[in-house]
Order: C-alpha cells, then sequence, then structure tokens
C-alpha cells in the first residue's frame, strides 16, 4: 500500500456505499495508483470494516470502469492508455459542448443552484483543498449535463466522467494546471450566467479538450 497516512476508519460498516466512496477517493487521489493490486484485506484494515464491503466496493467500481478484475491478480486499478484517455476526453468534450448551450435553457432557480456551487468551489481553491474542490467540480459539471434534461446524454457522461475520474484529478496537480482550470470555470460561470448558450458551449468543449495537456505526461 501506499506510504501516505491512512483514511479514518469508518464507524457505520454496515454501509457499503460508504466504503464505496472511499475507496473511489484512494483511486482518484492516486492513494491507489493505476495498475496496482487492491490488497482487500489491507483496504479493510485501514477503513476498519470486514472484507464483504470491500468486495461489493470494488464490485461496484469495477462497474463504473475504474477497476478491473484479471485472473490471478485479483482487482486492479484501471489502467489507460493515451489514446483511451484521449478518446474518452473527445467524447465528453462534445457531450459537455452538446450540453452547454441546452443548460442555459433551464429554469434559473437551476442555473443559480449551480452558480452558488461555483462560488462554494471557489473557496476550495483558494484554501488549496484540492479533493474536496476536485469532487464540487464533478457535481458542477454533472448538473450542468442535467440541464439538457437528456437521460441518454447524462448516462453516457455519467460513465466516461468515472473513468476519467482519477486522470482528471491529476490535472490539477500544477499549480498552473489548477489555476487554469479555475479560469475556465469562471469562464462558464459567467456565460451561463448571461444564458449565452453558445459561449458556454465552446468554453465547455474547450475546457474538456484542455484537460489532455494536463494529463499526457501522467497517463505516458
Amino acid at each position: 500500500m501506499p506510504s501516505q497516512d491512512p483514511p479514518s476508519q469508518i464507524e457505520r460498516v454496515s454501509l457499503h456505499e460508504e466504503v464505496t466512496h472511499r475507496l473511489r477517493d484512494m483511486i482518484v487521489s492516486l492513494r491507489l495508483r493505476p495498475g496496482e493490486r487492491i490488497q482487500e484485506l489491507e483496504v479493510a484494515q485501514l477503513l476498519g470494516v470486514s472484507r464483504t464491503p470491500v468486495r461489493e466496493a470494488i464490485k461496484v467500481l469495477t462497474a463504473e470502469g475504474l477497476v478491473e478484475l484479471l485472473p490471478l491478480r485479483g482487482a486492479i486499478v484501471k489502467a489507460f492508455s493515451a489514446k483511451d484517455a484521449r478518446d474518452m476526453l473527445e467524447v465528453i468534450a462534445l457531450v459537455e459542448s452538446y450540453a452547454g448551450e441546452r443548460a442555459c435553457q433551464a429554469d434559473q432557480a437551476q442555473i443559480d443552484a449551480i452558480l452558488a456551487m461555483h462560488q462554494q468551489m471557489k473557496v476550495f481553491f483558494e484554501s488549496r483543498e484540492r479533493l474536496a474542490y476536485f469532487t464540487l467540480n464533478q457535481r458542477i459539471h454533472e448538473a450542468l449535463i442535467a440541464l439538457a434534461d437528456n437521460d441518454t446524454l447524462s448516462m453516457t457522461h455519467a460513465t466516461l466522467s468515472k473513468r476519467m475520474r482519477s486522470l482528471r484529478y491529476s490535472g490539477n496537480s500544477t499549480p498552473e494546471n489548477w489555476n487554469a482550470a479555475m479560469a475556465e470555470h469562471e469562464q462558464m460561470m459567467v456565460a451561463l450566467a448571461a444564458r449565452d448558450g453558445q459561449a458556454l458551449s465552446r468554453i465547455m468543449g474547450e475546457h474538456i479538450r484542455n484537460t489532455w495537456p494536463r494529463i499526457k505526461d501522467v497517463v505516458r
């Protein structure tokens, strides 16, 4: 297991959803790195649970595409090739561009809720709380997609976003990259507040495509 300090133990051991959340965070934050085997017993001990909820969590994360089950090796953190990453980012960019224009047609209350989430994300950015920032960042993207009111679009976006989660998290590993990503989000919110669908569509697509230069060294 990595040498970082272990996460705090879970008090309510019956909630395998919480174990899934913790294990997902370990993968996203690179406590468990791509290609690394997930040691069920060690994870269970770190979280203060039995192996059963850990196994259930692995099943969920396998379905999400974050974990891969291999013969003789067991569960390992999914590693994506450079082509895999670029292909998924291109499709996510297309999906978000499509959703951006339609998001500006939503009710004002829905738009205001996203703008409020963005303000909270800025707080995390300014205090350099990277995981909290990233988690809320993902919620904002999901909420923007939801405004398009297209279940197929939301399902496609959710599937690809889960698979790219750890790679996109690594994209903010340097101050320059993080600052640039935050600036792009500021532009997105300006367009959303103005209900400028064409601008939001363009910025959201560019924002996702700009992810590749930020993560390519990690992937390679």
